[in-house]
């Protein structure tokens, strides 16, 4: 018998138990219905609100901010960005519009009905994705780094941060982002993964595959996974990404 273990048994005492680590859910993305969608955008950033997508793109000279008919793919009204400008996430705070910057470090504030801008507020380091965490009432930010900062809606001032891990490694390269209760859905750049995230730890508690979503012949012209957005009072997301030609509506189960 080693004797450490003697030692302890002599003591009283028993074995320190192993906790279990969370367990990892793996899941899959299945496809409910398939709509058109622009394939000359680049999409950064995805939202659902009252029926109508809205919409960033990115690329110097080309980046705008949009409102689309999430089943026609129709392009309802379109805002072109200053060609300085390389447009990235966005997310709706009630009438209001928040659109990032990828390394120009200004978030721009905008009249959601009218596209109007309202205003600009600067930042530190690149802009990525970003949501509304509403039952928190706050803003959540990625910059492709394992850390997701918290901001005030208001005044986009950071709030706090916290930093995300799967399976005890930094997540790197998240991307962007959709909130959903206590979670916030982020696209991993360069990969066709999607992860879930507990906001109160930054645990990845959830990986899904949405890879095979494009055919090969779509595949070779277009880019990256990117853009979620959550359908309102149902279990189901759209998904695109850059310079997709579909939008998907899909709902992620476990992957058997």
């Amino acid at each position: 018998m080693p004797l450490l273990l003697a030692a302890l048994l002599v003591a009283g005492c028993t074995t320190p138990s192993v906790q279990a680590a969370p367990e990892l859910h793996q899941l899959r993305v299945e496809v409910l219905a398939v709509h058109p969608h622009d394939p000359d955008a680049f999409t950064q950033g995805l939202e659902l609100h009252d029926g109508l997508l809205y919409e960033s793109t990115g690329r110097y000279g080309q980046s705008d901010l949009r409102v689309v008919d999430p089943t026609t793919g129709h392009v309802q009204h379109q805002v072109r960005l200053p060609v300085t400008f390389f447009g990235e996430g966005l997310t709706l705070v009630d009438d209001r519009i928040w659109q990032l910057t990828w390394r120009e470090g200004v978030a721009i504030e905008w009249d959601r009905e009218r596209l109007v801008e309202r205003s600009r507020v600067n930042y530190s380091g690149e802009g990525w994705g970003i949501c509304y965490d509403q039952p928190r009432d706050r803003l959540v930010m990625s910059d492709g780094s394992a850390t997701l900062t918290f901001r005030d809606p208001d005044t986009f001032a950071a709030t706090g941060s916290v930093t995300v891990t799967r399976s005890g490694t930094a997540q790197h390269m998240l991307n962007e982002l959709e909130c959903v209760g206590d979670h916030v859905y982020a696209n991993v750049w360069q990969t066709d993964e999607i992860v879930r995230i507990d906001l109160a730890t930054g645990r990845v508690d959830a990986v899904v595959d949405a890879s095979g979503l494009l055919p090969a012949h779509q595949r070779r012209t277009a880019d990256v996974l990117n853009g979620i957005a959550a359908v309102p009072g149902t279990d189901t997301f759209l998904i695109t990404g850059k310079l997709w030609p579909s939008l998907f509506e899909v709902r992620f189960v476990p992957d058997e």
